[in-house]
């Protein structure tokens, strides 16, 4: 392995001495996400595999161009799992895409993010040099988490090599309702659920075909998955018919996201407990009221990025409707003092802006 990072550091010195620009790439399941992909192809697919798993210290260290699909069953094995359910989209998503995109699935709202799990990462700057932030424990984290930070950056700030994680065990007990409900009353009854001592763990409200519906997924101990039920009501559902269900919920092949045909799909993220939003049309809704899918066209970004801005969040043009061409700006714009920050970053890992020119915003 030692070989394979020379050999890339060699490339990625050489590219930054000759202005090269780099796109570093995975398993290619996330290309449709973010701005352009620009420069020659830097493939983390040599760097696969699991270094080490300590399932009694809930700890993995692995290499970037492995597949989640590789990572998740070795952790099922053991009776654990990546509790937040990256999205994988296709087959060969990678460890390092979803560290680089910064995505998580439907339990994001109540297990966190990505980067919560993030403990070290290993990665080549643009310089060539080979970096090691973080550990294996949060106690080893001290100052400014540069691990954490290279969540969500696009590969715009280094090659990621491997990755440490914190991984969690599977809940005891699993179960997933169904209320015939508007959005107004799923986001009502959200807000109220929220605040009570109840395991709930998923969401989604959906009202493009028959009567809209909320369905609300619970983890946890027997017990309390059983009393919350009675509580909440609904009707249960199968649990291996569910558990597929969240399956295409997490990887957007449910027929609202199916059908989207040439409209753009917009990610809204916003406060848990904004109202229903003025918007080209109802959303599919999911954590609980924090993230809004939907579906517009070219000409919404303006609308849609107040709206968002009004419910106290931002938009992101996620996916493009077919035929469309590459828009700038993808991601909502940087307030001058973070813009400035992000462009400090930028130019302390990737003096020469190699890597991912313009996958995140326009100019770097």
């Amino acid at each position: 392995m030692d070989s394979i990072l020379d050999q890339l550091g060699e490339r990625i010195r050489a590219a930054s001495a000759a202005g090269t620009q780099l796109r570093i790439r995975g398993g290619g399941s996330k290309d449709f996400y973010g701005g352009r992909l620009e420069g020659e192809l830097l493939e983390t697919a040599p760097l696969a595999g699991i270094i080490s798993y300590e399932p009694s210290e809930l700890v993995v260290t692995v290499r970037a161009g492995t597949t989640l699909a590789e990572l998740e069953a070795a952790l099922a094995e053991r009776g654990q799992c990546l509790p937040f359910e990256p999205p994988h989209f296709d087959v060969g998503a990678t460890v390092g895409g979803m560290v680089a995109t910064g995505l998580s699935g439907p339990a994001r709202a109540s297990v966190g993010a990505v980067r919560d799990y993030v403990l070290g990462v290993t990665l080549i700057n643009g310089k060539g040099e080979l970096l090691t932030f973080g550990g294996q424990v949060i106690k080893n984290v001290a100052g400014y988490d540069v691990s954490r930070l290279m969540v969500g950056a696009m590969g715009t700030l280094g090659l990621i090599a491997q990755i440490s994680l914190k991984v969690l065990p599977m809940a005891p007990a699993e179960a997933t309702l169904r209320f015939e409900m508007t959005q107004a009353e799923a986001l009502r009854c959200l807000n109220i659920w929220g605040g009570q001592p109840l395991p709930l763990n998923a969401s989604c409200w959906v009202g493009d075909a028959g009567p809209p519906t909320l369905c609300v997924r619970l983890r946890g101990a027997r017990a309390a998955v059983d009393a919350a039920c009675k509580a909440m009501g609904g009707e249960r559902q199968d649990n291996t018919a569910a558990a597929h269900d969240w399956v295409m919920r997490r990887n957007q092949r449910l027929p609202w996201f199916e059908q989207r045909g040439e409209r753009d799909l917009w990610r809204l993220s916003v406060a848990q407990t904004a109202p229903a939003m003025d918007l080209p049309e109802p959303p599919l809704v999911e954590w609980h009221g924090a993230q809004r899918w939907v579906r517009a066209g070219a000409g919404d970004a303006r609308r849609l990025r107040d709206a968002a801005s009004r419910a106290g969040g931002h938009a992101t043009l996620f996916a493009l409707g077919k035929h469309r061409t590459e828009p700038e700006g993808r991601f909502a714009p940087l307030a001058p003092p973070l813009d400035r920050i992000h462009r400090d970053m930028k130019r302390e890992f990737d003096p020469a802006g190699i890597f991912n020119r313009g996958r995140m915003y326009p100019d770097f």
